[in-house]
């Protein structure tokens, strides 16, 4: 059973210490962390949160979490502005002291309510719980007027991303992304509908490849070569491809179904794809004891490249517009034939756990090392087991080839949607941040 979204937040607290006491309150970076953890569990529950607009979400409160900590010290850190496009400058600090947890809680809590305003009462009561316990724990034991001027500061950082974000492209969300009218492109390779679910009759979020991009300059800044020309042809690459598949999942072991089931993240049953990689940083920024400031700095960067991602992953999967492995083997190898995952309702190549994943591994290793061995976690509480890489680039190719397991996607959409994802990263690790 999954924790409520109440419990999810207080128990959050509860592994921080945070008390009453000002003492034993968390930091800034106790204070970011808190939130995320709250986080992964809205987008668990708040339907509109597909992994498009999840990374979206997330790189809005990583954005804000940095600039929150650049404008502690302008003088090391180095605001993001005028490094990510059309993000003008922030509020600069009145004169005075300030209380960085505070100013941090103060930026979050209107950043995740915004953010997530239409997740349902349960989300809107654990946004409630967060913010009111934060709030007794971190101002207990701070002057009333420091708490009012760095509270007004948090406030005025998170005006301005959300400011900057309703421009964007992906403010509006209608009927949960899917258009209410659809005509599929005519010829036998072209994406057609793999759901009976009347509203999947139309592809998830086709214009989110035309959103405002973070880092990168557009969505077709990493563009990816055309996939094998479709054919029927027994001895033709595309039919090779959709045997492949076909093959592998006839004879899939315990250990590959496992894989595939690890890395699915489904919306609804899970944080999704982006959040999946979330947690992966969050988990390691306590194992490695980070400063604030280094949290913060990687959640921007994580949020940022997976944002990215899904823009430029969207882009390429509305040009190439590709059929699904499953509309192939019916109709061309197998007429019965059913994959081990449900395939998701939109074009196929390139795949987007392969590029967000790609993406999230280059930003990794450039902040932890390429060598850096870590548990993944993510999915304990639901019932799968730790698993274990040796670095970021393996977890990244497991998550990517989970997709050949799953019967969702060909190999050509698996090892170019790398490619693209390291290209994408490459974008995000170049901000400069931290002097």
């Amino acid at each position: 059973m999954f924790r409520t979204l109440v419990q999810a937040a207080l128990l959050s607290l509860t592994l921080l210490g945070a008390s009453p006491v000002r003492a034993a309150a968390p930091d800034a970076g106790g204070v970011l962390i808190t939130w995320y953890r709250l986080v992964l569990e809205l987008v668990r529950h708040t339907p509109t949160y597909s992994p498009p607009v999840a990374s979206r979400a997330f790189a809005y409160l990583g954005v804000t979490a940095w600039e929150v900590s650049a404008s502690a010290a302008p003088d090391s850190r180095t605001s993001l502005a005028g490094q990510l496009t059309d993000l003008p400058p922030l509020p600069a600090r009145a004169a005075g002291a300030y209380d960085e947890a505070v100013v941090m809680q103060a930026a979050l809590t209107d950043s995740v309510v915004h953010f997530f305003g239409n997740t349902g009462p349960t989300g809107q009561r654990a946004m409630a719980a967060m913010a009111a316990k934060l709030d007794a724990s971190l101002t207990a034991e701070v002057a009333p007027e420091i708490v009012a001027r760095s509270s007004a500061h948090g406030k005025a950082i998170a005006a301005h991303v959300i400011a900057w974000a309703a421009s964007d492209g992906g403010a509006v969300i209608d009927n949960m992304g899917f258009p209410m009218t659809f005509t599929p492109q005519p010829g036998p390779s072209h994406w057609v509908p793999t759901s009976k679910i009347v509203q999947q009759q139309a592809p998830l979020l086709p214009d989110w490849g035309n959103n405002r991009t973070f880092a990168m300059p557009s969505g077709k800044a990493c563009p990816l070569p055309p996939p094998p020309d479709y054919s029927e042809a027994p001895g033709s690459a595309f039919f090779a491809e959709g045997k492949e598949v076909y093959d592998v999942s006839q004879t899939l072991t315990d250990e590959q179904k496992l894989i595939a089931r690890f890395w699915s993240d489904d919306p609804m049953l899970s944080p999704t794809p982006p959040g999946h990689w979330i947690s992966i940083a969050l988990d390691l920024a306590q194992r490695e004891n980070l400063s604030p400031e280094r949290s913060a700095d990687l959640l921007a960067r994580l949020g940022i490249t997976m944002a990215d991602s899904f823009i430029g992953c969207w882009d390429s999967k509305f040009d190439h517009d590709l059929l699904r492995p499953v509309t192939y083997i019916r109709r061309v190898i197998a007429p019965g034939w059913e994959p081990l995952l449900i395939t998701p309702p939109f074009p196929e190549y390139p795949s987007g756990h392969s590029t967000q994943s790609g993406a999230a591994a280059a930003v990794m290793t450039a902040i932890f090392g390429a060598e850096f061995a870590f548990d993944d976690a993510t999915h304990e509480a639901d019932g799968l087991p730790v698993r274990h890489f040796s670095s970021f680039a393996a977890a990244a190719e497991e998550a990517a080839l989970s997709r050949l397991y799953g019967g969702i996607h060909f190999r050509a959409a698996i090892e170019r949607g790398l490619d693209q994802g390291a290209c994408i990263g490459a974008h995000a690790t170049a901000l400069r941040t931290l002097k």
